[in-house]
C-alpha cells in the first residue's frame, strides 16, 4: 500500500469507513446465522475489509465464465438485495450525503457512492489491488 493510500485510509476510517465496515460485518453475522447464507457471509466479510480500507484496492467484475456471474449470480444478488443490500446501500448513501456537505468530504462521499452500488449487487465482483490490470473481455 502506498503512503498516499495509507493516509487516505486513515481519513476514510474517520469519515464513515469504520461504521460502514461494522455494518457489513453485521450483515455477515446475520447471513451466517441462517446457515444457508454462509456464502453471502463470506463475501460480506471481504466487503467489510474493502469498506474499512478501500484506498489502494478496487472492485472489478469477475470473468463471465465464473459461476457467480451467470443465472446463479443473479439469483444470489436478488436474495442479497432483499435481505442486506438495500440497507447497506442506504447507509452508504446517507453517509455520502453527510460527507458531501463539506468540501473535504467530497472524495470520501464519492467512494461511499461507489460502495453503495456494490452493496446493492455484489456477487460477480472481486476486490483486487489498484495496480492489477482489468480482466480482458473475451
Amino acid at each position: 500500500m502506498s503512503p498516499v493510500s495509507f493516509i487516505l485510509n486513515i481519513f476514510w476510517i474517520a469519515c464513515g469507513g469504520l461504521w460502514m465496515a461494522a455494518g457489513w460485518l453485521l450483515a455477515a453475522v446475520i447471513m451466517a446465522i441462517t446457515i444457508v447464507g454462509i456464502p453471502w457471509a463470506k463475501a460480506a466479510v471481504k466487503m467489510a475489509e474493502y469498506t474499512l480500507l478501500p484506498f489502494g484496492f478496487k472492485a472489478v467484475t469477475r470473468p463471465t465464465d465464473d459461476i457467480g456471474t451467470g443465472p446463479l449470480g443473479f439469483v444470489g444478488n436478488a436474495i442479497w438485495l432483499i435481505f442486506a443490500g438495500w440497507w447497506l446501500a442506504l447507509a452508504h448513501l446517507v453517509t455520502a450525503v453527510l460527507l458531501a456537505v463539506t468540501i473535504i468530504g467530497i472524495p470520501f462521499a464519492w467512494a461511499h457512492l461507489k460502495l453503495a452500488g456494490i452493496a446493492l449487487w455484489p456477487i460477480g465482483k472481486t476486490i483486487v489491488p489498484i495496480d492489477t490490470p482489468e480482466p480482458s473481455a473475451v
